[in-house]
């Protein structure tokens, strides 16, 4: 039997586009003689709907979809993902299903039975579970169809009680298929894919594996989408950060491939172009402000926005004040000049003595500190916004994950902006972004590279004044936040007790800021915002 799988990059809520998409590769299919084509979980609304799925006309909106699709298929059978509603009295009103569509209307319809509510997923606040799992038929071959997580309950911790694939392999399916929507971490990849080939081994069937592609928001999709054969050996993957179509044939697709590796800097980098560049063209957003500071932050956010945006859609403003080093400046521009770009220089010394002086009657008599620092922040992002709704430019924030986490950034300044670019970044990793950057050709300017950090808000100013030094900031972030070790885990890890302490209470303190901060691209396996929710006031530590 040949089979296609196509990974594709879906809107949420843009049904015309979507349902266009997957007409098109049914349409391929079928001039492939194709008998059977495979397409993402919850395709037709796109993937995470979230409290879309709570308004009955979205819903009817993705039934008219999948009919329509249905009606496409003539001489070919598709499967793929939609939302539908539970006839059932008891329970959610909402199952997150597979349509499986031939001779032009569904012919049936598998319902998912592991719903995640962990991290980034809450797909049981919306979905009913499925109860009663069964094997499909196309052309007389048996199929167990599962969708995402149904195939992750194999692991040696299991998080679920149960196990769809052990209902389905009792009616000797012939192959397994699933469809998903696994959002991208700089490690998931070879996660999924030994969940995978375990479940291949285990069950003695080949496996195909359809993913998302593509960004919604701050979540984005490698796709990576594969086949295995029924000794859990990869056999052919698609694309990885691209659209892709690929046809398998079940009768010689069994010989193993070689994997693909690619560094975790590699995947970071396609990661968060592909964030951008979604997140603009996805809102009809085409051109982006950001304030290009001289530092290591500002000058990687730069180089990756003109990759995804293009040289002549990205806007940087340098805004120097009188703390400014005239490094930063020339450094600066030479960034600019390397990667042919138009820039604004502003200086703000003026502005911020005529906030001194107006202040003065307030201020007198008190010596100066991080209000006065914090005031030049804030004047840059009056300056940024202002900019941003004069010519419609989206801002872009520059704060990487290392002050975020610990409250080094002014509120309605250095933090404001319409998308968090490397949020999720630690400053450790900045550096390493930026080598990558410069692997091919010198952007960034050797000496941004090697400068000590500096906010440069007063003379002589180092990050390493207020804070630990990255390399012992970062691995300790890291254990706290990514894989939840907790103070005397930490300590007994060898580190100095009272630095933990130091760094735990800054991170806990300023939750209240980071609940105030723009969606941050998410490449790691634990980032701010949905994926960790936190109380702002809470006693843990203190």
């Amino acid at each position: 039997m040949k089979i296609a799988l196509a990974q594709l990059n879906y809107t949420v809520g843009d049904f015309e586009k979507n349902v266009f998409k997957i007409k098109e590769a049914i349409a391929r299919a079928k001039k492939e003689e194709v008998r059977l084509i495979v397409f993402s979980e919850l395709c037709i609304s796109g993937y995470p709907p979230r409290d879309f799925l709570e308004f009955r006309d979205f819903i009817d909106r993705c039934t008219r979809a999948a009919n329509e699709i249905a009606s496409e298929c003539i001489d070919v059978t598709a499967i793929f993902g939609c939302p539908t509603v539970n006839p059932e009295v008891e329970g959610k009103n909402l199952f997150n299903s597979a349509y499986v569509c031939s001779d032009g209307k569904v012919i049936d319809v598998i319902h998912k039975a592991l719903l995640p509510t962990y991290d980034i997923f809450d797909e049981y606040r919306y979905f009913e579970p499925n109860r009663k799992s069964h094997c499909i038929k196309v052309d007389g071959k048996k199929i167990a169809l599962t969708i995402c997580e149904d195939l992750w309950n194999i692991e040696d911790d299991p998080m679920y009680v149960h196990s769809p694939m052990e209902e389905l392999i009792k009616e000797n399916p012939e192959l397994m298929i699933n469809i998903a929507a696994s959002p991208f971490d700089y490690g998931h990849a070879e996660k999924r894919k030994s969940i995978l080939s375990r479940n291949a081994m285990q069950y003695g069937i080949p496996l195909l594996y359809l993913n998302h592609v593509g960004a919604q928001t701050e979540i984005i999709f490698d796709g990576g989408s594969l086949m295995m054969n029924e000794k859990g050996h990869l056999t052919g993957e698609m694309k990885y950060f691209e659209e892709d179509f690929a046809l398998f044939d079940l009768t010689s697709d069994r010989k193993a491939t070689n994997d693909k590796t690619v560094s975790k800097i590699e995947r970071i980098h396609s990661a968060l172009v592909l964030g951008i560049g979604d997140y603009f063209r996805k809102q009809n957003f085409t051109k982006a402000i950001l304030g290009l500071s001289g530092g290591i932050d500002s000058a990687v956010v730069l180089c990756l926005a003109v990759e995804a945006l293009g040289k002549e859609n990205v806007l940087p403003v340098f805004m120097p004040s009188q703390f400014s080093s005239k490094e930063s400046v020339t450094d600066s521009l030479a960034l600019c000049k390397n990667l042919e770009v138009k820039h604004e220089l502003i200086p703000i010394e003026k502005v911020y003595r005529e906030y001194i002086h107006t202040l003065q009657k307030q201020f007198n008599g008190l010596q100066p500190g991080i209000a006065e620092e914090n005031i030049q922040a804030r004047i840059r992002g009056m300056i940024l916004m202002a900019l941003s709704n004069k010519f419609g430019h989206i801002l872009l924030n520059t704060s990487n994950k290392s002050e975020i986490a610990v409250g080094y950034g002014t509120l309605y300044g250095d933090m404001c902006g319409g998308l968090s670019v490397i949020g999720d970044v630690y400053k450790t990793e900045v550096y390493k972004l930026a080598k990558h950057i410069n692997h091919i050709r010198a952007i960034i300017p050797e000496a941004i590279i090697i400068k000590a950090p500096s906010a440069e808000l007063r003379p002589d100013q180092k990050d390493s004044d207020t804070l630990p030094e990255y390399d012992q900031l970062d691995p300790i972030l890291y254990q706290y936040i990514e894989q939840r070790k907790g103070p005397q885990e930490l300590i007994e890890m060898g580190n100095d007790a009272g630095l933990v302490r130091r760094i735990l209470k800054l991170v806990n303190t300023n939750e209240y800021k980071r609940h105030q901060t723009p969606p941050i691209l998410r490449v790691s396996p634990k980032a701010f915002g949905q994926g960790r929710r936190l109380p702002i006031v809470g006693k843990y530590l203190s």
